[in-house]
């Protein structure tokens, strides 16, 4: 299947959403043909943003009608594991650099019953990640320094793609991206390999520029390569 075939999935980030009207916001994406919700956890040690704990999580549940993706930016990451499971994770990533004995923190994030992701940020080579491949369910590249919204796309996470692509080879093992995604930059991690696209600026921004009456969000999908 080549590039232009293969389904890719759109997982809006809300950190880039209306604070004040999640529940809207998210219904408005779900609406527009996001597939996942993508919730960025920051805890303000790891990353220097704080955002949602397990309560928040659970209130952007009850919206929810596809797939919650739960992006643990936190350290340490297996203390709150639990938390985040019971307030509806499907999906729980956690960041290889977090934990010490990562291959315990996979392990209790689908004792759960969750999904278990592994993120790595731009500056962590792959060979951090390589002997975990049959251990998750999916691989988050960071195309920014996590922490904040609205960063520019480092571009060596095309190349960064491609390479974990081979690595993967025959695994069912998504690759997610996440950072700088635009529709200029989209195409070329898609190219590289990438199954989930992770988008918060350019689809909640875009829109409110088109809309400026609006704070809802309009195309979840017009990150999608064309």
């Amino acid at each position: 299947m080549s590039p232009q075939d293969r389904p890719v999935l759109i997982a809006p980030s809300i950190l880039s959403a209306d604070f004040a009207d999640f529940g809207r916001e998210i219904r408005a994406i779900e609406d527009q043909g996001a597939d996942w919700v993508h919730i960025d956890v920051m805890d303000n040690h790891f990353v220097p943003n704080l955002t949602f704990g397990p309560q928040a999580v659970a209130a952007f549940r009850r919206h929810v009608k596809t797939f919650m993706d739960v992006h643990l930016m936190i350290s340490p990451v297996d203390p709150s594991i639990e938390a985040y499971a019971e307030a509806g994770a499907d999906m729980i990533t956690a960041h290889v650099e977090a934990e010490s004995h990562i291959h315990r923190t996979l392990q209790a994030i689908r004792a759960t019953g969750c999904k278990a992701g592994i993120s790595l940020n731009p500056g962590t080579p792959l060979d951090h990640v390589e002997y975990l491949l049959d251990e998750v369910d999916m691989v988050l590249l960071m195309t920014v320094n996590p922490g904040y919204g609205g960063q520019k796309f480092i571009a060596s996470g095309v190349e960064k793609t491609r390479r974990l692509k081979q690595m993967i080879g025959d695994r069912p093992v998504l690759i997610q991206v996440d950072g700088g995604i635009t529709p200029e930059t989209a195409p070329a991690v898609v190219a590289a390999g990438a199954d989930v696209i992770v988008a918060g600026s350019a689809v909640f921004r875009a829109a409110r520029s088109r809309h400026p009456r609006s704070t809802v969000p309009t195309c979840a999908r017009c990150v999608t390569p064309r």
